[in-house]
C-alpha cells in the first residue's frame, strides 16, 4: 500500500515567502528599509524562522525518505541535496563577483565585499570551495549545507533512544559556548563562519521534530502561553527598536551586560526564546484568521515559499545588484523606494519563473487538432 502524501502546510510556505523578501532587505546593504525589518522590533530575526521552517521543511521532503527507503537511501537523497546547494553557493558567489568586477564602483558595498578575492585570489578560490572562506552575507547556504549533513547522525541517533537526537542537539549547542565549537572561514582572518551551524542546527531540529512527529509543540491559543507570549514579545521591543534606544541610550548599556556574548553567531538562547514566543502568538492569532491564507498577498509569499532556493539565489544576487545602485544613485526616499519595490518584485518573478521551469512544460503534449476525416468521391459505374 503506498502511503499517503502529507499535505503541505500552507504556513509554512507563506512564512518562508515571508522570509525571503525580508531577507532580500535586510542583505541589501546601507538599505534605509532596514530600520523597519521585524529584527528591529526583538532579539530574533528572520534568519531564525528561515533555519526553523528549513527544518520542518526538510523533515516533510526527506524525512520519509529514511522510513520508507531505508536508512542508506535517505541519506543518498541527503548527500545529493547538499551536492546541489554546494554548486549554487559556489556559481551564486561567482555571479556576485562578475556583477561587482563590471559595475560595482570603486570603494562600494559590493567592491569591499570581494577585496580579498582580488587581493589574493589563489586563496580566496581555495578557501571558496573548501567552506573555509566563506564571505559576507553568503553564510546561509553552508549553513544549511552542515546543518542537512547531520540529518543522517540524528537519523542513527533516533534508532537508539527517542531522546539521542534531542541531547545530541543541546550537546553541540552547549558546545558552541563551552568549548568555541565553529566553522573557520567567514573572512581572510580565518574568523569563524557569522552564522554558527552548530549552534543554529539546535533551531533546525526544533522544526525537524515537529515535522516528523518527534516532538509536538504545545496546542495553540492556551490562554496563559499566549499572554506570556505576548508580553516577552512586548518586553523586547524597547531593548532593539531604534526609537526606544536612540532616546535612551542605556537600554543598550543594559542590554550589552545582560547578554555578553555574540546573540548572532552562536544564536543566544534569547533570540530562541524571543522566537518561540513570536512564532506561538503569531501562530495562535493566525488560528484565528485562516481566511488570511487565501487572500491574494498570501497566494504570492506562498509563490515564492515553496521556490525557496530559486527565490534566495535571487534576493542575494538583487539585493547585491541594489546596494550597488544605492551607491550611485544615493538614498533618497524615491530612489530607495523604487530599488526595493523593483527588487522585491524580481524575487516574485524569479520564482515565478523557476516554477514554470520546474513544471517542465516542454514534456507535456501538446493538444493537436484531429485531422477532418478525408472525402472521397465515389467510384463511377
Amino acid at each position: 500500500m503506498q502511503p499517503v502524501k502529507r499535505p503541505r502546510d500552507k504556513r509554512l510556505d507563506v512564512f518562508r515567502g515571508l522570509c525571503m523578501l525580508i531577507i532580500f532587505i535586510a542583505h541589501t546593504p546601507a538599505n534605509p528599509w532596514l530600520a523597519w525589518i521585524p529584527a528591529r522590533f526583538g532579539f530574533s530575526s528572520a534568519t531564525e524562522l528561515f533555519v526553523f521552517g528549513s527544518g520542518f521543511a526538510s523533515a516533510v521532503a526527506f524525512g520519509g525518505t529514511f522510513t520508507r527507503s531505508g536508512f542508506w537511501n535517505g541519506t543518498l537523497r541527503i548527500a545529493y541535496r547538499i551536492w546541489q546547494l554546494y554548486w549554487a553557493h559556489i556559481a551564486l558567489f561567482v555571479v556576485l563577483a562578475g556583477i561587482s568586477v563590471l559595475i560595482a564602483p570603486e570603494g562600494s558595498h559590493a567592491a569591499q565585499a570581494i577585496s580579498y578575492l582580488m587581493s589574493a585570489p589563489g586563496a580566496a578560490v581555495a578557501g571558496l570551495v573548501t567552506l573555509t572562506f566563506v564571505p559576507a552575507l553568503l553564510d546561509i547556504l553552508p549553513l544549511y549545507i552542515v546543518v542537512l549533513a547531520l540529518v543522517p547522525v540524528m537519523m542513527a541517533a533516533r534508532r537508539l533512544h527517542p531522546v539521542a537526537p534531542f541531547a545530541l542537539s543541546a550537546a553541540l549547542y552547549a558546545a558552541t559556548f563551552l568549548f568555541g565549537l565553529a566553522m573557520p572561514g567567514h573572512s581572510n582572518n580565518g574568523g569563524p563562519w557569522f552564522f554558527n551551524p552548530f549552534a543554529w542546527q539546535l533551531l533546525f531540529f526544533m522544526g525537524y521534530a515537529i515535522g516528523l512527529g518527534w516532538w509536538t509543540p504545545p496546542a495553540l491559543n492556551k490562554r496563559w502561553l499566549v499572554w506570556l507570549a505576548a508580553v516577552i514579545v512586548i518586553v523586547s521591543v524597547p531593548f532593539n527598536f531604534w526609537a526606544f534606544t536612540d532616546a535612551f541610550p542605556a537600554l543598550i548599556d543594559w542590554q550589552a551586560r545582560a547578554l555578553p556574548l555574540n546573540t548572532w553567531t552562536n544564536v543566544h538562547p534569547v533570540r530562541i526564546i524571543h522566537f518561540l514566543a513570536l512564532a506561538y502568538l503569531t501562530l495562535s492569532l493566525l488560528d484565528k484568521a485562516r481566511w488570511l491564507l487565501d487572500t491574494q498577498p498570501a497566494k504570492v509569499l506562498t509563490l515564492v515559499g515553496t521556490q525557496s532556493l530559486p527565490a534566495f539565489l535571487a534576493c542575494t544576487a538583487l539585493a547585491w545588484i541594489a546596494g550597488i545602485a544605492l551607491d550611485l544613485w544615493g538614498t533618497g526616499y524615491l530612489v530607495v523606494a523604487l530599488v526595493n519595490l523593483a527588487g522585491l518584485g524580481g524575487v516574485v518573478a524569479a520564482a515565478a519563473i523557476a516554477k514554470v521551469f520546474k513544471s517542465e512544460p516542454w514534456t507535456k503534449a501538446k493538444d493537436v487538432p484531429s485531422p477532418a476525416p478525408r472525402v472521397t468521391a465515389p467510384a463511377p459505374m
